[in-house]
């Protein structure tokens, strides 16, 4: 199809009017998230088509669906409607580039710059974690859910992150699985104590999210046999820095 270039502003755009349904119609939730979902399903497949290679679409799909499920839920617990625009606009704006991406990875491979996928993907992940994680401490102090309930939830969606990673660097699945079965355990332990601190879910998300980056970074590095000293040194000083900012400031925030 020669209109697949024009795909990822497509998608944005009716991306973009659909979470506007959702704001103006919160009861709406479940039926635009599942339309925003087929519609990111289908593009994919079709760039997977067009494109001739032979690459699986659940790879390429956990990110876009994860980090839009992540932001809407995140986004009900936020008064302020200027900020919930400006987050429904944020997201909307990193799905248009993650499906450029895509188009290019795919179709346009000439095109295509080298690590500009994992690069997008490594931070889109570290947001995509943040709001699940939030959205998780977040149901369980205005909805009661219970936090084991939330837990589960939580670790299928650090399996499907770590599943995600592991295909976007190329990494030998039989390799991985023991360390997404890892970085589940650690980070679902960690959030598990995480919820009997009294602090807002804003800070839980941002205390989850770095312990995410430490153990990510660093298994991504082992992993491609890049890891060293002086790189371990640089993760563990720079994450811990940021716990204890974080911690720091978590009166104003």
């Amino acid at each position: 199809m020669k209109y697949n270039r024009f795909l990822p502003l497509i998608i944005s755009i009716f991306t973009q009017i659909l979470l506007e349904v959702f704001v103006f119609i919160p009861k709406s939730i479940y039926v635009v998230l599942l339309i925003i979902l087929l519609l990111f399903f289908f593009s994919i497949r079709q760039f997977v088509l067009a494109g001739g290679k032979k690459e699986k679409i659940f790879p390429l799909f956990i990110l876009p669906g994860i980090f839009t499920i992540g932001a809407v839920v995140f986004s009900t617990m936020i008064a302020n409607k200027m900020v919930i625009q400006i987050l429904i606009f944020f997201n909307t704006s990193f799905i248009y580039f993650y499906f450029r991406a895509i188009y290019y990875y795919l179709v346009k491979t000439e095109l295509y710059q080298v690590y500009f996928l994992q690069n997008l993907s490594s931070y889109g992940n570290f947001l995509a974690f943040y709001f699940c994680v939030s959205a998780v401490y977040g149901l369980n102090a205005f909805l009661k859910v219970s936090i084991w309930i939330l837990i589960i939830l939580l670790m299928l969606v650090i399996m499907a992150i770590m599943y995600q990673i592991l295909w976007t660097y190329k990494i030998d699945l039989k390799t991985g699985y023991f360390y997404i079965l890892l970085v589940c355990l650690v980070l679902v332990e960690i959030a598990w104590v995480a919820s009997f601190l009294t602090l807002s879910y804003y800070v839980l998300g941002l205390l989850l999210a770095q312990c995410y980056y430490i153990l990510t970074g660093i298994i991504k590095l082992h992993l491609r046999n890049r890891l060293s000293n002086r790189n371990l040194k640089l993760y563990l000083i720079y994450g811990f820095l940021s716990i204890f900012l974080v911690l720091l400031t978590a009166r104003w925030i």
